[in-house]
């Protein structure tokens, strides 16, 4: 199986375009699922405090050192993780005490991407967060740093009063709900899209062309939504529950889809939310 390609951030730093995402995850079984994705070939795993599992993601990933991979174990540096600051943490003072408590729980000595999770525009804070995080930045305690639902308003809001770029912004997305005008913002800004609910929460791989494309590639609609996804450049962070699962999803850089395939795809956009309206949380 082969291991996702990386791609480069605004400040140069590598990330698996391909990501195992910890949503809902019971922090039990957030230790042993990390490891499985590690086992499997994932390098990029995606937690946040809200999932309440940042102990046992950080747990999974300090048993790197048990994955041989090329001959060799794998170390801290080989693997990418992300977490979220929560809605109720924002502010300048509380995102630097709410991001210690989470590299207290992950058990880790630097963070490689931290993302404010949601605008909460209403509250008003999402830029003094950032400016903490850009604090985090500068210290060399995060790698990177970025959004997570933020609309073209409130990035417009945001880099007129903060110095770093964001180096990605989280969105829903998945072929029915595309985010095509979003997504070409994010290109002219140097901002990288990344998936999450990239399958839809389960409800897009009964989607009728889907299944279709998947049997003339003798795939699983999974593989063929996260092949999609690779084939747009986005980042994509699935959630699976079983080895099985785990494995099916890696497994999608052995084929392509072709250029009627990825129109038929791209004709199902119906601006359909299986999440949250990032308008309508506070």
């Amino acid at each position: 199986m082969r291991l996702s390609p990386k791609v480069a951030l605004n400040n140069g730093v590598l990330i698996d375009q391909l990501g195992f995402g910890l949503y809902k995850v019971p922090s039990a079984d957030a230790r042993s699922l990390v490891f499985t994705a590690l086992q499997t070939g994932y390098r990029h795993v995606d937690t946040a405090t809200l999932y309440g599992n940042e102990i046992g993601t950080g747990q999974g990933v300090g048993m790197a050192g048990d994955v041989t991979h090329d001959g060799g174990q794998l170390g801290r540096e080989d693997i990418f993780v992300t977490s979220k600051l929560w809605n109720d943490d924002q502010g300048y003072d509380s995102t630097l005490r709410a991001f210690d408590e989470s590299m207290s729980r992950l058990g880790l000595e630097y963070l490689d991407m931290y993302l404010i999770h949601w605008p909460v525009p209403g509250r008003g804070l999402f830029v003094e967060s950032y400016r903490a995080m850009e604090t985090l930045y500068n210290e060399g305690r995060v790698r990177a740093i970025g959004v997570s639902n933020f609309q073209p308003e409130h990035l417009e809001r945001l880099l007129e009063a903060s110095n770093v770029v964001p180096a990605v912004n989280q969105v829903e997305l998945h072929p029915w709900l595309q985010q095509n005008e979003l997504r070409e913002l994010h290109d002219s800004l140097g901002i990288k899209t990344e998936a999450w609910s990239p399958l839809g929460r389960g409800k897009v791989l009964e989607d009728p062309k889907i299944a279709e494309i998947a049997a003339q590639h003798h795939r699983t609609p999974a593989q063929i939504i996260l092949r999609w996804h690779m084939h747009q450049g986005n980042i994509a962070i699935p959630k699976a529950s079983s080895a099985a699962r785990i494995r099916e999803n890696l497994n999608v850089f052995d084929f392509e889809l072709g250029a009627p395939d990825l129109a038929a795809i791209a004709a199902l956009d119906r601006g359909f939310r299986s999440g949250s309206d990032p308008n309508k949380v506070v």
